[in-house]
């Protein structure tokens, strides 16, 4: 893993992002802002599921004035998502929000965001510029290529507020093409010490989600690059946040609890392993250590191939091998797994 991209640091409520800090996760509601109870209650729910900012949308000013509401029944920080005009960011600020996001693609105004600029000083709140490749390829003048543009964009529009005085700005630029919005990033955080919001924009439903998020953000992550991500997912946004944590638990960039290794099976399985390791992973699912855990399909390969796991079990016929760093410690009856890996798990 490439050493971490040195950013300067900007706070988002409480939650630090840039500067060193945790790579926190973010998520976006997807209920119509206005119903503050409806939002609050999808908010409550992405929190319990690990998320720790949340964005909302504010495309009306209705949405804006239910912000008020919405901030303060809030567990996380709050950005509000404006597009088109500054009103509404200011309208924002006002509400309360912690975080401000703009698209510079398509709010052009310079005078209107040089005041969201002056009143995110006084509410000591930062900005995102958050350039997507929707917004800035829909002017018929821009000459350059996607990448070029998704940079150039973004660095001119947080340049610009720290013209204003705003020295906390953070910056994203994301692409529904992988390879797009990891080398805009590059580019970016070769050019800058701003603070990078990390994620792959319209990436689908939940599996292409997955996918496309895991290798846009992970190699970007795997680079040093990024301070906080989202994964973008067509469906429940909780699915975001178990995509995004999976995303940091794989490369042991943070971890949230065990982590369940098992092999693909082949002609020796003699189980359902899929079951079984569902099964472990379901009675696992409340537990915080940062342990690994195996279930294996075999014998023959088993405590081998999973050396690495804390604890483990090896299928052989109706029964299985316990074991721990890769050494045999007891055969157990297939219906006792679970319940002897907890308790050699000190449950």
């Amino acid at each position: 893993m490439g050493e971490r991209h040195k950013t300067r640091q900007v706070y988002i409520g409480s939650v630090a992002v840039g500067g060193g800090a945790s790579i926190s996760i973010q998520s976006m509601t997807k209920t119509p802002t206005t119903d503050v109870d409806m939002t609050v209650a999808q908010i409550e729910r992405l929190a319990e599921a690990g998320c720790e900012i949340i964005r909302i949308a504010v495309p009306t000013k209705e949405a804006a004035k239910a912000l008020a509401e919405i901030v303060k029944a809030s567990p996380l920080p709050v950005v509000a998502d404006v597009h088109f005009t500054g009103d509404l960011a200011l309208r924002a600020i006002d509400a309360g929000v912690q975080k401000i996001r703009i698209n510079p693609g398509n709010m052009k105004n310079r005078e209107s965001l040089a005041r969201v600029a002056k009143d995110a000083i006084e509410a000591k709140i930062p900005v995102r510029v958050g350039v997507n490749s929707g917004s800035v390829l829909a002017g018929d003048k821009i000459e350059g290529d996607e990448v070029e543009l998704l940079a150039r964009t973004a660095i001119e529009g947080a340049n610009f507020f720290r013209e204003q005085g705003l020295e906390d700005v953070v910056i994203s630029a994301k692409s529904s093409s992988v390879r797009s919005t990891v080398e805009a990033y590059r580019l970016i955080a070769e050019q800058t010490d701003y603070p990078l919001h990390v994620g792959v924009t319209a990436a689908g439903p939940a599996e292409c989600a997955a996918i496309r998020s895991s290798i846009g953000i992970g190699a970007l992550l795997l680079d040093g690059i990024g301070d906080t991500i989202r994964v973008s997912v067509t469906g429940d946004p909780v699915r975001e946040v178990a995509i995004a944590r999976e995303i940091l638990d794989s490369l042991d960039i943070r971890r949230f609890g065990p982590r369940i290794i098992s092999c693909p099976t082949c002609g020796r399985c003699e189980v359902d392993l899929a079951s079984l390791a569902n099964e472990v992973r379901e009675a696992l699912s409340k537990r915080t250590e940062p342990l690994t855990v195996a279930v294996m399909g075999c014998i023959v390969n088993g405590p081998g191939e999973a050396r690495e796991a804390d604890v483990g079990a090896a299928f052989s016929g109706s029964e299985a091998w316990l074991f721990k760093k890769g050494v045999k410690v007891r055969k157990v009856a297939r219906g006792e797994v679970v319940r002897e890996l907890l308790k050699e798990m000190g449950e």
